[in-house]
């Protein structure tokens, strides 16, 4: 079976998104795994709360995570790298947002004057809006 990830040799570099990003963090050395990567579950982790952000602005209240639609590992990530996550909007419906999350790595090598740009991840994420006793509720969408 053919893996969906590159080895770090076969890294595709590419810009960070010309927008600010929902989530910027470093991981630390207690996040990795026993072979020396980031844990998969912490990715997955920040990309719910990176795509939890979106929702909430939509919402504008409280939400709750009902699916992972789609989840991609391109990359690994490592100690040190600056990962950034992205968040727009694909999906409103009556009770739902659907968010896309694109998330990259910023990987810094010694004497070089740029780091390493690559994506490392890519997920949809399906939120639903709740009242305070945690049931469904509806989007409130401003008037346009």
């Amino acid at each position: 079976m053919e893996s969906a990830i590159m080895s770090h040799k076969e890294v595709e570099a590419v810009l960070l998104p010309d927008e600010q990003p929902i989530l910027r963090v470093v991981p630390m050395p207690a996040d990795v795994n026993a072979a020396g990567d980031i844990f998969g579950g912490w990715v997955m982790s920040q990309v719910d709360i990176a795509g939890g952000v979106v929702a909430v602005q939509v919402a504008r209240g409280r939400i709750a995570t009902v699916a992972v639609n789609a989840f991609q590992f391109r990359q690994p990530i490592s100690v040190g790298d600056v990962v950034s996550f992205y968040g727009k909007v694909a999906r409103i419906g009556r009770t739902s947002i659907t968010v896309d999350v694109q998330v990259y790595a910023e990987r810094y090598r010694p004497c070089t004057e740029k780091p390493l740009v690559v994506k490392v991840t890519e997920a949809t994420l399906t939120y639903v809006a709740t009242g305070s006793d945690g049931s469904k509720r509806e989007i409130c969408l401003p008037a346009s």
